[in-house]
């Protein structure tokens, strides 16, 4: 009966190790996401992929906060953990104005397509930069030692 039980931790551990890595690789590409919204009409996957955007732009700001958490909590002086944090800002800036060109550039190679075409490629580009973003953030912190 203890092996049952032993098994039964190892399912649990092995599944819950298999749900960190999946949260970890779920970090959509650009065409994933174009296609996860392709069953909809033309206006209806602008709707679903301006959803994404929104959901991307959420996971972002939690993955921001967390991050802030982690420097709050880091065991390293003071003045590091302020350089830390303004070095988070300042990246965060220049991250939002690559994104905005990157997926400029996205929607520009589009070509001759319509303008709602080059949008979905724009939406769908934001929000795969967003999620990769986050993804970035979180692993940057995985690993500090805290206090």
């Amino acid at each position: 009966m203890r092996t049952v039980g032993g098994f039964g931790m190892c399912l649990i551990v092995m599944l819950s190790a298999s749900a960190a890595a999946d949260e970890l690789q779920a970090t959509p590409t650009e065409r994933e996401l174009r296609e996860a919204c392709s069953a909809n009409s033309e206006a209806g996957m602008r709707d679903c992929l301006a959803d994404k955007v929104r959901e991307s732009v959420r996971v972002l700001a939690l993955a921001e906060r967390d991050v802030g958490d982690a420097l709050s909590r880091w065991d390293e002086d003071a003045k590091y953990i302020r350089l830390a944090r303004t070095k988070l800002g300042v990246s965060g800036k220049t991250f939002a104005k690559y994104r905005d060109e990157q997926c400029a550039f996205a929607a520009s190679i589009g070509g001759g397509a319509i303008g709602n075409a080059l949008e979905l490629r724009r939406l769908a580009c934001v929000a795969e930069l967003n999620y990769g973003r986050a993804e970035q953030l979180r692993h940057a912190v995985s690993d500090l030692p805290l206090k």
